[in-house]
């Protein structure tokens, strides 16, 4: 059934058997691609009878509908005529696990973090009235980001403005770990209440009298969404969303096509914003996801028969363990210290930390402003906040940054986890510009471990700081190669790993590994006698305070500076060498290796790091054509 699909226009003429049908193709489809290429499994086998229901009521592209974080985008890109390259999800060159404009005029907007979608399409709406038009504009908010603030200030003004909005609350209880937060739990009141679920049980009960067939089907579905809107507002069950100023419709089966699509029929013929809510199950149709949906939230590649993810043999620990250990660690001796993660437990490896010390995690939800500025205040009250928050994540909190901690002078620790290139999420999820904000604030002290032993001496090291710290560390593990064991933490100074001559690499956190098998390479002989002219390798270890002292020595002894750093050139660790040294009023050439100004596309870390010559072999050509102007391949 799958393959007759070429646009939603080919759902609109299916019976309830092909639709059916249909759906349990499309969770094949999903898992098989999952288990291969991994991805956002869970939060899209929740969503098929969504998705089905929304293309076939409404008609995109000329609709508009805007998903929120929109990895639960599959089966829309399945149904939108990507099916034929959908192997390809999330692999170099093939499309994105995201909503992306480039790739489809389906994907209204793109997204990859969360509680976007209402603001955007209230945005659409809007703009549509202004040209008179009249198209639908639907906002898909939920698995989680009903926690973040951005979608109450969105909601609030969507209220306000009255204007013909639909938003589907997408409810299964869950963003990527279960829902925190007061919110959540009046959603489950709501799932719970007791003459909104009789009502929909007495209606469907009298129309199953009905002669059986489509016309029946139609009629109870109608009948029960008729039934909700009649006694929701009476029992007051949605009184926070009538109180913003939307029509309220729900809870309802968000498994059951029929009733889903007579609710979303029903909103569009509702005058001004309505929130439409659905349940929903997080991994339906595939028992391993069902039973655990965290796992499978976003997982790699897995058995399909078992659900057993794959592990490489010999993998070692990778930096977001050491940190997870390392903190435990500190907590054990220090009673002042506290965790903080925004919706993010697993993926920064907090949940050991919440099991151990219960009293002393927060997770606060999908609100990294939030985050941040209940750091600073426990901070300011005599704690020592630890804040987890993906690097990509912590751009959402910049003025509490700034405002609430900095200014301030808080001690707050931010552990920036995937900082750098994190392979196939792509181009929103990328760690690439943390440096650049953070180094502009006065003391605000950055330091990137190269190694995973490395870090629990900079956790310690941050602890007995004054003011905020960040240590951004990288998605997965080193080679494990670099045998040097770790030398003390003192602050602004790098470390120097091999001395040389001629050419002098200075390289941040991760990217020590880089200049480190460069350096076998070219001491092995592949690219010529160079065991005269070996590079002096140093791990930077700090951006700020930079060890100005050990730069402008280097510089006045070698002919050449590098800089290796996985982290945008712009503004980077790099550019804060060039700045140190000019003010210094020292001049030697200097080239600086990150990425460039481009958005990296999703593919593998290997990939992506060799796309812009953060990889070992590159760097060795670098040096060796410096050197002795050899053109190695």
């Amino acid at each position: 059934m799958l393959e007759k699909i070429d646009s939603p226009a080919d759902l609109k003429g299916l019976d309830r058997d092909e639709l059916d049908l249909l759906a349990r193709e499309i969770r094949d489809v999903l898992v098989v691609t999952c288990s291969r290429n991994g991805g956002h499994l869970a939060p899209n086998l929740g969503v098929v009878e969504l998705t089905l229901a929304l293309h076939r009521v409404f008609d995109a592209p000329a609709d508009k509908i805007v998903w929120d974080v929109s990895h639960q985008t599959y089966v829309h890109k399945l149904l939108t005529g990507r099916r034929d390259r959908f192997s390809t999800l999330r692999q170099g060159g093939g499309i994105s696990g995201f909503a992306m404009r480039a790739e489809s005029p389906y994907d209204a907007f793109g997204a990859g973090h969360a509680s976007t979608s209402v603001s955007a399409a209230l945005g659409m709406a809007i703009a549509r009235d202004r040209r008179g038009g009249s198209e639908r504009v639907v906002a898909i908010l939920g698995d989680g980001a009903l926690t973040g603030g951005l979608a109450y200030e969105a909601l609030n003004n969507a209220g306000q403005l009255q204007s013909n909005l639909i938003v589907v609350l997408n409810d299964n209880e869950m963003s990527i770990a279960p829902n925190v937060g007061s919110i959540a739990s009046y959603l489950s009141v709501l799932r719970s209440k007791p003459l909104v679920n009789y009502a929909r049980e007495k209606a469907k009960d009298v129309l199953h009298h009905l002669p059986f067939g489509g016309t029946a089907r139609k009629a109870i579905a109608s009948a029960e969404v008729a039934a909700v809107r009649f006694v929701a507002p009476a029992e007051k069950t949605a009184i926070i969303f009538e109180e913003l100023g939307f029509r309220y419709l729900g809870p309802f089966d968000g498994h059951n096509l029929e009733t889903v699509e007579a609710a979303l029929r029903a909103a569009a013929g509702i005058e001004g914003p309505v929130l439409v809510h659905v349940r929903t199950v997080k991994g339906k149709g595939y028992e391993p996801a069902e039973r655990d949906a965290r796992t499978f939230h976003g997982c790699g590649a897995f058995d399909i028969e078992n659900g057993k993810l794959e592990i490489k043999e010999g993998a070692r620990p990778t930096f977001s363990d050491a940190f997870a250990r390392g903190l435990i660690d500190l907590a054990e001796r220090d009673e002042r210290v506290i965790a903080i993660t925004a919706a993010m437990p697993d993926g920064t490896k907090l949940s050991a930390f919440a099991r151990r010390f219960p009293n002393r995690y927060f997770d606060v939800g999908i609100a990294e402003a939030h985050a941040v500025c209940f750091a600073a205040g426990a901070a300011a009250a005599g704690l020592r906040p630890v804040c987890a928050i993906y690097s990509t994540f912590l751009q959402r909190a910049y003025d509490q940054i700034v405002h609430d901690v900095a200014v301030q002078g808080l001690p707050v620790i931010f552990a920036l986890d995937r900082a750098g290139v994190v392979g196939d999420d792509g181009p929103t999820h990328m760690g690439l510009y943390d440096i650049a904000y953070l180094r502009t604030l006065p003391n605000f002290t950055i330091l990137a471990p190269r190694c995973e032993e490395e870090m629990a001496p900079m956790l310690a090291f941050a602890l007995e700081c004054e003011g905020p710290v960040a240590i951004r560390y990288p998605r997965g593990s080193t080679s494990g190669r670099d045998v040097d064991p770790p030398a003390p933490i003192e602050r602004g100074k790098s470390e120097l790993l091999r001395e040389g001559s001629g050419v002098a690499v200075f390289a941040l956190g991760n990217s020590v590994d880089v200049a480190m098998d460069a350096y076998r390479l070219l001491e092995s002989g592949e690219y010529g006698d160079l065991r005269a002219a070996l590079p002096t390798i140093y791990s930077a270890r700090f951006v700020a305070p930079l060890d100005r002292e050990a730069l402008v020595a280097c510089a006045r002894s070698h002919e050449l500076l590098i800089t290796l750093e996985e982290h945008s050139l712009a503004g980077g660790f790099g550019s804060a060498v060039l700045e140190a040294l000019a003010d210094a009023g020292v001049s030697l050439p200097i080239e600086r290796i990150g990425v460039g100004e481009t958005f990296l596309q999703a593919d593998s870390q290997a990939h992506q790091r060799r796309a812009v010559g953060l990889d070992a072999r590159s760097l060795a050509r670098r040096i060796a054509a410096r050197l002795v102007g050899a053109t190695a391949s």
